[in-house]
């Protein structure tokens, strides 16, 4: 589902994407209040989502969307790289964010790893981001004696954290000596035990729990 409300950039984001013949756009809205509606009947996937719109915006829409329980998720779209509304759709439950004068096949490839669960962000884009913002708002990790954040297995720590720093699945069997496999394994169990929906949450939970710190 396509959210914007400028109708030029709503039917050709919803044309690229309906072009490829794994994806089906099934509805475009104007507004947050109409995505909430328009959502409850179409049941997307995905949904692209502006963030400055008249009436509702695209940050309640997102926090009211990623709350209601769906599986879907969501793509926030933004002229800048550096929004702080990024950062709060972020906090709000979105999987990324996309610049609205990406390339179209960026705007497909994004879509795709936002339905795979993998998130849409680059993590030295994810990591920049949240160190422009997060000073001051990352909450005191609460730790046990054994050190790991509560709720934490030793080993679910080092995968969160090796998630945070960009590591892919490869890269973290590697630096733990474990299959790739049962890297997945920890990084499904982790989505399901901290309540997030794929890497770039999980990243900005590592942060919450002190696991990473922004750099000062």
């Amino acid at each position: 589902m396509v959210v914007d409300d400028q109708p030029v950039v709503r039917a050709g984001f919803a044309a690229i994407l309906d072009a490829e013949p794994d994806l089906t756009v099934v509805g475009t809205a104007a507004d947050g209040a109409a995505a909430l509606n328009l959502a409850a009947d179409t049941r997307p996937d995905v949904v692209l989502m502006d963030i400055r719109m008249p009436g509702m915006d695209g940050l309640t829409a997102t926090a009211r969307l990623t709350a209601s329980g769906s599986a879907l998720k969501v793509l926030v779209l933004t002229t800048f790289d550096l929004d702080e509304y990024v950062y709060q759709a972020l906090r709000a439950g979105a999987s990324g964010y996309l610049l609205k004068d990406a390339d179209p096949a960026d705007l497909v490839a994004a879509v795709r790893a936002v339905a795979a669960g993998d998130g849409t962000l680059a993590p030295p884009v994810l990591r920049r981001l949240i160190e422009s913002f997060a000073v001051g708002r990352v909450a005191p990790a609460v730790v046990p004696p054994d050190g790991t954040p509560a709720g934490l297995t030793p080993r679910e720590a080092q995968v969160l954290t090796l998630v945070a720093r960009g590591l892919s699945n490869t890269e973290i069997g590697v630096e733990l000596n474990i299959a790739t496999g049962t890297v997945k394994t920890y990084i499904n169990g982790l989505f399901a035990k901290l309540g997030v929906r794929d890497r770039v949450q999980a990243t900005i939970r590592a942060y919450d729990l002190g696991l990473v710190r922004p750099r000062a």
